[in-house]
């Protein structure tokens, strides 16, 4: 298996380090192949991997290590990076898991035999487990390893538990305080903008013409960015919404990226006794629906609801909503 003391030097240091790997032989059931042997550790396969030239199969801890140690494979000196290694044949991963092998809890007093690629489940539900979780019947119904069950005192988990809540609502008093200087600070620095802004518009009208366009051009980009709605029932819009439904409509304004210096405005202008004549009662617009139905409409659904919001109108006949 090692051809030179240096192989054999890493081979101890490899045991010396008690890893975890490969599948002790004596665990299964029947004759193991030798090709499903690992040449390091002399155990069956586990997550296997192969060299690139030469196609020996090591358990993926035990070739990895190897490597870190001494870059040859150790079976026939070629060299080979942790890069190179590739994953095995399937017809290798078929024969790893038709295997047949006890569990690992048998020292627990479990007799089950399962297929190698079974284990890992049937670990998770085997109630010899030592480790399986279970949750304390004794009334601080919290989860533990079932072989810590006997030594499980539920004041002191418990008192952990409230020692580290308190800990981590510290940390994010901290962040909260932390947050709120930030804020704080953009909304100076904010402040001191908007007073720049409003001395440049003194100082240069023009200035004031430039801001309009761009609120506009903001605007025209939200209003083009919403997906078209169509009004179905003229008397079912949301046309008196109270103090609640308002609160939902600003947020999906908000949501929707509508731009802020007309969110008020929208807001302002959401209850019907501020619409248009042709618009501003339900008996109007279930007079005029058939009309409405004919005209060109623009809008937009702005709140998931199964009633729109119109956010702007046009219409080819402006006299359907002129007073």
């Amino acid at each position: 298996m090692c051809n030179t003391s240096s192989e054999r030097k890493a081979y101890e240091v490899c045991l010396h380090l008690n890893w975890k790997m490969g599948y002790e032989v004596n665990r299964f059931q029947g004759d193991v192949d030798e090709e499903l042997i690992c040449p390091i550790c002399s155990s069956v396969l586990e997550e296997p991997l192969q060299a690139p030239a030469c196609e020996h199969a090591f358990c993926a801890a035990c070739i990895q290590e190897w490597l870190t140690r001494q870059p040859t494979c150790p079976v026939d000196r070629n060299p080979i990076t942790p890069n190179q290694l590739k994953p095995v044949p399937r017809i290798l991963r078929n024969l790893l898991s038709r295997l047949q092998i006890t569990c690992d809890n048998v020292g627990y007093g479990c007799t089950a035999v399962v297929k190698l690629d079974m284990l890992a489940a049937h670990l998770q539900e085997c109630e010899h487990n030592p480790k399986k979780p279970v949750h304390c019947e004794l009334g601080c119904g919290l989860v533990v390893p079932k072989d810590e069950l006997k030594e499980h005192n539920c004041v002191r988990e418990l008192r952990n538990l409230v020692q580290q809540q308190q800990h981590k609502m510290a940390e994010m008093s901290t962040e909260l305080t932390e947050h709120k200087l930030q804020i704080n600070e953009q909304k100076r620095e904010l402040q001191l903008l908007k007073e720049y802004m409003r001395s440049m518009r003194v100082s240069n009208p023009r200035m004031r013409e430039i801001q309009t366009e761009m609120e506009h051009a903001d605007v025209i980009r939200w209003s083009n960015s919403l997906e078209a709605a169509r009004v179905t029932r003229w008397g079912g819009m949301i046309s008196t919404p109270d103090a609640v439904l308002q609160a939902v409509i600003k947020r999906a304004l908000i949501d929707s990226g509508c731009p802020s210096h007309i969110v008020n405005e929208l807001m302002e202008n959401a209850h019907e006794r501020r619409w248009p004549t042709g618009l501003s009662t339900l008996e109007t617009r279930q007079l005029n629906r058939r009309q409405f139905n004919n005209g060109t409409w623009n809008c937009h659904d702005i709140c998931s609801w199964s009633r729109i919001i119109i956010v702007k109108m046009f219409c080819d006949s402006y006299d359907l909503i002129k007073p």
